[in-house]
């Protein structure tokens, strides 16, 4: 649409106003030219038409549109996108997500359904299983620990003694390995294994102990005199736990470990 604005020659400049006077007693009616008021008025009123003319284009513009979807729910519903923010009908928020509405006074109610078979499958915890750093550093744990163990009861069962510096080496890796156990645990499963591994080691030590103070006071050991056997049947219960733990990738609490 085009618009063409009169110049003022073309533009009706005289304005009539009707004011009384009084002559020779009677009252007469008269005309009064007024060209610049009726200028200013005939302006006005084209802006005035003008901006209405715009506002109503305006209206009829358009709007974007996108398409809403919500996870576990099928169906779409459409959105409307006017000055940057997104708009969608309450009604067919209700249809995409099968609720309910209500209507109280000014007051408008959206209801979710509840039921198990409107709820979306949960995704599986991101903490569950153990992490494959922690599984690792645990088989390596055990390995030192249960090498550890065997040798000392081999050296009471056969009266030949293990070397110091050997049980200190052991005692160190182990102490190395449960440190990266610890690191690498990320996890519940691999925080509530490393609490099982760490008592695990304290055991053993307990064991090494006993059996390097026997040795240093007697020189010979008896299998009778070591009198270890619920320690030793202790530390090889929790070994297995552990590893069964990290085949199954399942957590659970091994009663021999605590």
């Amino acid at each position: 649409m085009r618009f063409t604005f009169p110049t003022l020659t073309d533009t009706i400049v005289f304005k009539t106003e009707l004011y009384a006077t009084f002559e020779k007693g009677k009252l007469i009616g008269h005309l009064r030219e007024d060209p610049m008021r009726m200028y200013i008025a005939v302006i006005t009123t084209m802006l005035a038409a003008l901006s209405m003319l715009l506002a109503n284009g305006l209206a009829q513009t358009p709007q974007k549109s996108s398409t809403l979807t919500i996870a576990g729910h099928p169906g779409e519903a459409r959105l409307l996108l006017v000055n940057g923010k997104s708009y969608i009908d309450i009604e067919e928020l209700a249809r995409l997500t099968q609720g309910t509405l209500s209507f109280k006074s000014n007051q408008t109610t959206l209801t979710l359904p509840t039921s198990n078979r409107d709820v979306p499958a949960l995704v599986p915890h991101a903490n569950a299983g153990f992490s494959r750093a922690f599984i690792q550093a645990s088989i390596e744990e055990v390995s030192v620990i249960r090498e550890w163990q065997i040798a000392i009861v081999k050296a009471v069962g056969t009266n030949s003694p293990v070397p110091v510096d050997w049980i200190s080496a052991q005692q160190r890796q182990a102490e190395k390995n449960l440190a990266l156990a610890s690191a690498a645990a990320t996890r519940d499963s691999d925080r509530g294994t490393y609490t099982m591994l760490s008592a695990e080691l304290n055991h053993m030590q307990i064991l090494s102990e006993r059996y390097l103070a026997i040795r240093k006071q007697d020189g010979f050991i008896s299998p009778d005199s070591f009198n270890s056997s619920s320690l030793e049947d202790q530390i090889m219960s929790c070994a297995q736990g552990i590893v069964s733990m990290t085949e199954s990738h399942e957590f659970h609490d091994q009663p021999a470990c605590h």
